[in-house]
Formats: structure tokens, sequence, C-alpha cells
């Protein structure tokens, strides 16, 4: 084997407390710390960036040990890109949740903009399962797969 676990899934945002907060507050993600990180290596292995200062953001995502990090790059240029899933370079992650519809509720009603109404699915894996893909306040999807009963 040459993988042998997954630590961590990053994601780069305007905002990186507003965004730490919306996890928090949408999904029941915890906040792990939030740090900043400027340090030379830092800016080498992010691309070679002398000036930039990460801002980050470390959540738990619940039922895993897996992290979301969000960062927030400063003292460099960024261009906001299209997140649309159609577009190559872009991802998302997918996330099962318990009651799907009563999570797409509470969400439509905080004004979480999701991409289509909930779908089942009708083959492959998920088939039976209902699902979604929501938008975070970037744009990056998020998928969203009714937990197996």
């Amino acid at each position: 084997m040459v993988v042998t676990g997954c630590e961590h899934i990053g994601i780069q945002v305007r905002d990186v407390d507003r965004s730490a907060r919306f996890y928090a507050d949408a999904l029941g993600f915890v906040l792990v710390s939030r740090v900043s990180r400027s340090e030379p290596y830092v800016q080498r292995v992010v691309g070679c960036f002398p000036d930039v200062t990460l801002e980050i953001a470390m959540l738990a995502i619940p039922g895993t040990e897996v992290l979301l990090e969000i960062l927030e790059y400063r003292g460099v240029e960024g261009t906001p890109v299209d997140p649309a899933t159609v577009n190559p370079g872009t991802a998302h992650f997918c996330l099962y949740v318990d009651d799907l519809v009563g999570l797409h509720a509470r969400l439509v009603a905080q004004g979480v903009e999701f991409v289509s109404d909930l779908e089942t699915a009708t083959a492959g894996p998920l088939a039976g399962r209902r699902l979604v893909y929501m938008k975070d306040p970037d744009g990056i999807r998020v998928e969203l797969v009714e937990a197996a009963r």
C-alpha cells in the first residue's frame, strides 16, 4: 500500500473565520485550531509565495477522523475561480448525514444555496438514497448523502 490514510481535506477561501463559522453552524464541524503561518517552508511548499501568510482553521468533521483545513492566503493576490462541478480543476467533498430532509430544510431556511432540489439516486452504490449538493460561502460544493439505514 502506498496511501495509509487521510489526515485532512483543504479548501481555500476568502475569509477563514466566516467559513469556519459556516461549517460549524451549518454542519456541526468542531473547531480544533486556528493559527497563522508564514514560515519560509510554508511559503515554499504552497508555491513559492514569499509574502504569504496562511490563516488556517482546522475543523473536525463529525463521525470521522478527517479534518477540514480552511485556508485564507493573505499578502498575495488571489483570483476567485468558478467552482461549478463541471469545471476541470474544481473539487467537492461528500458527507453522510442522518436526516437529509431535515438538514436540507434547516439550511434552506438559513439561506444556504443548493445546486438542485433533493434527488434520489437510481443507480450505483447510492441507489435509493437521497442526495444534494450545497454551496459554502465561496461556492465550494459539498455533497450531502443520506446515511445508509
